[in-house]
């Protein structure tokens, strides 16, 4: 499949733009579907095997005899709120030490990308995911030696690399792979669909699996990594392509990568001077780049929410957490069929329109999906907030998992006039250097919005008022909209 060459209506921008063929769109799926379904399928999981510690301490000490001879206890009676809020705060700080680490290590592991090539990351960022799945069976297993405080360091690991580092790659890799602004919408939109066939299948296999063997999820998810490990190997990577001799003349002589990979002089400085492009990149780029990295934040801060849907669901309305797996799943079906079919399909049928060209995609059709999803965001959260029984909840969850194209159309911007994102003279590999800068924004996002949303939950557990984070997030996406309106397509 070759967009760049067999559409005689795309933009040729210049002799060096490589096509890449459809596995290279597949590979980046498969590997974006196996890392997501591990860290999807471990959530409910822990979440029980906390609530299973937390709940037998708490009856100790209360009532023994709610205990039975085999040590468990009914989960229904795991539902009291000092057992919740406690499962809120360890989580909360899982969550928290997660991105924290992630964080930290975005620009450092940037540079170690172009040092030693996109793959290395990649392979680095899956040991920290095995061993916070495998740490958890540790704790859980040794429970008598181990105390429940100590899983709390299973996300320490996130300095080798986090949700940041592996998805800036990935949206990174699959904006190179074309020039075309309906196309590149449209991996945007299979990626996105691909998170959600995880969100659709994780937490209905971990709801199913963990009713086998609590344990049995956890398994499951160090399959799917280790099955990650030679999808990497397949991954298209800068520092590993085989250049003609003009492109290598024209290409790669100034370029970061290959700087970077003969450089003799100490990590530091290669460190500081990425630091400086990144500052440079968004201080030479209009307004309309910074509203929208803002637009970013707030968003990501906002879906931080969805991480406690599963507790919420299990507090509120007293459900198991494999039967709040069901429900999840369900809601997932909406973000797949959109992102599958029905956003893909409005991009072809714009694209095939005789008044189209090949750029169909216009800024102003981004800039008007993106506004409508945040509509819906909205609309979504509050009504989530505001259910008072499971029939209410379920056509909230529909309406909110509506929101989800946001992505699709946000990210279409990144390269765009609008931004003033198009590859410049001054930067090389543009689409690494823009796509780091969003996914650390995102990813600030949700290291503010961890902390606060089980902040809030926890308090809405201490006064009744259960939609607490939920009704922040309804803010939060008001505000976004606000931001997103002084955006002017160009």
């Amino acid at each position: 499949m070759d967009h760049a060459h067999t559409d005689p209506a795309a933009p040729q921008h210049s002799s060096h733009r490589r096509t890449c063929p459809k596995p290279a769109v597949v590979a980046l799926l498969a590997l974006l579907l196996l890392v997501n379904l591990a860290q999807s399928i471990y959530q409910l999981p822990l979440n029980r095997a906390v609530e299973s510690r937390l709940c037998r301490d708490y009856y100790d000490d209360h009532d023994p005899s709610i205990i039975g001879d085999d040590g468990r206890i009914d989960e229904k009676r795991c539902k009291i709120d000092p057992v919740q809020q406690k499962l809120a705060w360890i989580t909360g700080s899982m969550e928290t030490l997660w991105i924290v680490g992630d964080f930290v290590m975005t620009i450092p592991l940037g540079f170690v990308a172009e040092r030693y090539g996109r793959r290395t990351v990649l392979w680095l960022n899956i040991l920290p995911r095995l061993f916070m799945i495998t740490w958890a069976i540790v704790v859980s297993w040794f429970e008598r030696t181990l105390p429940l405080s100590a899983i709390v360091a299973g996300p320490s690991l996130s300095i080798l690399g986090g949700d940041c580092v592996f998805n800036s790659i990935l949206y990174a890799s699959a904006a190179s792979l074309t020039d075309d602004n309906v196309v590149r919408a449209t991996y945007f939109s299979w990626m996105n669909a691909v998170s959600y066939v995880v969100t659709f299948v994780g937490p209905g296999l971990a709801g199913a699996t963990m009713t086998l063997n609590l344990f049995l999820p956890f398994w499951i998810g160090i399959c799917l990594l280790l099955l990650a490990i030679p999808v990497i190997s397949v991954i298209a990577d800068p520092a590993h392509t085989v250049f003609a001799p003009e492109e290598e003349r024209q290409l790669l002589i100034n370029s970061p990568t290959l700087k970077a990979q003969r450089s003799r002089t100490s990590m530091l400085s290669p460190i500081l001077e990425r630091v400086r492009v990144l500052r440079s990149i968004i201080a030479t780029h209009p307004r309309n780049l910074s509203l929208l990295l803002f637009s970013f934040f707030l968003t990501s801060l906002a879906s931080s929410d969805s991480k406690l849907l599963a507790q919420y669901i299990s507090k509120r309305y007293h459900w198991e957490f494999a039967s709040a797996g069901y429900l999840l799943s369900a809601k997932a079906v909406v973000n797949f069929t959109l992102l599958t079919f029905i956003v893909p399909g409005i991009l072809s049928a714009k694209s095939a329109s005789p008044q189209s060209s090949s750029q169909a995609l216009s800024d102003g059709d981004n800039i008007r999906y993106a506004r409508i999803c945040l509509m819906i965001s909205v609309l979504g959260a509050l009504a989530i907030a505001l259910a008072a029984t499971v029939w209410l909840l379920f056509p909230s969850l529909l309406m909110y998992a509506l929101g989800s194209a946001l992505p699709v159309f946000t990210m279409g911007l990144l390269k765009s006039p609008t931004t003033g994102s198009h590859p410049s003279p001054n930067f090389e590999e543009p689409e690494m250097h823009i796509f780091s800068i969003v996914m650390m924004v995102k990813t600030l996002g949700s290291l503010v919005g961890a902390p606060l949303m089980a902040m809030l939950w926890v308090r809405g557990i201490a006064t009744g008022l259960l939609g607490a984070p939920y009704l922040a997030s309804v803010a939060l996406y008001v505000a976004a909209i606000a931001v997103f309106a002084g955006i002017r397509a160009r």
